[in-house]
């Protein structure tokens, strides 16, 4: 079950969102989501191609034609940009090198309050694992990072294809080590939270692992 509404206006955004949040795919597996023609979506990832932002790799698997895998390129990546990339640097450097570290960490530490401040108001009410990850991946889409969670078994996995603060975050880790706190706090004590994969480290997207624990009873 996966849950991350494709809201975008044009075939292009379409296709370079699909690419985002799903990784490589065939043109046939993007013109099933996108519900046009394989022809269509073919003639959509040339045109994308021809400005420089997709590519495609020929894949083999076992017998049969090798088919086109279509991934983005670092331009196609960058339509989904950072936040005020360079000032965000700058402003993380001059505290750090003007003020020193501590400093930096009680920036962080202020906004990890405001955010589980945030995020506390508008998940009041909202009840049941499945209801707030819904919630709170609407909330964190909001904030452009293309949230989506999805249930395996018994194990739940909050998405997040995109890091508007990847620079912020890059220049100052405790900013990851303050997100995982974020996250254990809104999802409970009866949850165990593990990052499986995280961008700053290389990966095409941050993963968090959600298992339910059982809480002992008095």
């Amino acid at each position: 079950m996966e849950n991350y509404p494709i809201r975008t206006k044009h075939a292009a955004d379409r296709f370079l969102t699909l690419l985002k949040t799903r990784g490589p795919l065939s043109a046939a597996v993007l013109a099933g989501e996108l519900g046009i023609t394989g022809e269509g979506a073919r003639l959509q990832l040339v045109k994308l191609a021809e400005e420089g932002l997709v590519q495609s790799e020929s894949t083999s698997k076992g017998v049969g034609r090798p088919v086109l895998i279509w991934s983005l390129t670092p331009l196609g990546n960058a339509r989904f940009p950072d936040t005020h990339t360079e000032l965000t640097r700058e402003l993380i450097q001059t505290i750090k090198h003007v003020l020193g570290k501590e400093a930096l960490d009680n920036v962080v530490n202020a906004r990890e309050k405001n955010q589980l401040e945030k995020y506390n108001t508008a998940l009041q009410g909202i009840t049941g694992l499945e209801n707030r990850l819904t919630s709170f991946a609407a909330i964190r889409s909001g904030e452009g990072y293309l949230a989506e969670w999805k249930k395996e078994g018994n194990t739940y996995y909050f998405i997040e294809n995109h890091c508007p603060i990847c620079c912020a975050a890059t220049e100052c880790d405790n900013i990851c080590t303050s997100e995982m706190r974020t996250f254990v706090s809104i999802l409970g004590e009866a949850t165990s939270v593990s990052r499986e994969e995280h961008i700053i480290n290389g990966a095409r997207r941050c993963v968090y692992k959600i298992e339910q624990v059982d809480t002992p009873t008095l």
